[in-house]
C-alpha cells in the first residue's frame, strides 16, 4: 500500500461484546464493498482486547462515500446494538509516511 502526504487514515478502536453472530461475515462483506470505492487504499487491523482498525483513503470525499454506503450504515447500527461495548472513530490527515519491510 502506497500512502502519501495528504491521504487520510480512519482509525477505529473498539471493545467488543460477547456477540459474534454475523460479525466476521459482515466485516468481510464490508471490506469487499470498501475495495470497490475509488479512493480506498487499504486496511490494517488487530485485536487483543482492544480492537484497532485503520483504513486508508485518498481523500475526504472517498471517506464520505464510504460513510454513506447503505450496508456500512446498517453495520454501524448493528455494531451499536450487538457487537460493541464502545468504539471511537477518528479521521486523520497523513502528513508523513515511512516504513521498512524485509
Amino acid at each position: 500500500m502506497k500512502l502519501e502526504p495528504g491521504n487520510y487514515a480512519v482509525i477505529f478502536t473498539s471493545t467488543r461484546t460477547d456477540v459474534d453472530t454475523d460479525y466476521l461475515e459482515t466485516f468481510e462483506h464490508l471490506m469487499s464493498l470498501a475495495k470497490e470505492i475509488d479512493g480506498f487504499l487499504g486496511i490494517e487491523s488487530a485485536r487483543k482486547g482492544l480492537g484497532i482498525t485503520v483504513s486508508y483513503w485518498r481523500d475526504k470525499e472517498s471517506i464520505e462515500l464510504w460513510r454513506r454506503n447503505a450496508d456500512h450504515v446498517i453495520a454501524k447500527n448493528r455494531g451499536r446494538q450487538d457487537w460493541y461495548k464502545s468504539y471511537t472513530s477518528i479521521i486523520s490527515k497523513i502528513e508523513h509516511c515511512s516504513g521498512f519491510e524485509k
